[in-house]
């Protein structure tokens, strides 16, 4: 596990048994451009197979959820960091940096050869992080799906 106290009332951790999934679920269904055509059943294998799952907590909230993102990875040469979202109440204060530098800094996703994202709208956030569009983005294929 990977957790990060000094956030304070905000405690950032990869502690899976901690995670709320259904109301994780709800949330990015709900609130969530990317995530209208996601089923429960697809969400909660896709966070059981994530290689890193971070959930930011507001302890002086019950520790109610205040943000999300997860990365699929091989944890050596690539990763792809997907279902970022912070909650509304919690927008605005610097969370999704904070819960960005404390991702780029988890042990298992350091010395990537690439590192991949998809937004429509965030394009600040992550360039403040080292995401630039690709360069190579002829050479990318995919199977898209629903």
């Amino acid at each position: 596990m990977y957790d990060n106290q000094e956030l304070d009332p905000i405690r950032l951790s990869t502690d899976r048994s901690l995670l709320d999934v259904p109301y994780v679920y709800r949330y990015l269904h709900e609130n969530m451009y990317w995530a209208k055509s996601l089923t429960y059943e697809a969400f909660e294998r896709a966070v059981a197979h994530s290689a890193v799952v971070v959930a930011a907590y507001d302890a002086d909230a019950d520790n109610r959820l205040a943000g999300f993102a997860r990365v699929i990875s091989d944890c050596a040469t690539f990763a792809y960091l997907t279902d970022v979202f912070i909650v509304e109440p919690y927008r605005g204060r610097g969370l999704s940096k904070k819960l960005m530098r404390f991702m780029m800094s988890h042990p298992d996703l350091q010395g990537l050869r690439r590192f991949a994202l998809v937004t429509k709208d965030a394009h600040g956030l992550y360039e403040q992080f080292g995401f630039q569009p690709l360069h190579d983005a002829e050479k990318w294929m995919q199977i898209k799906g629903n």
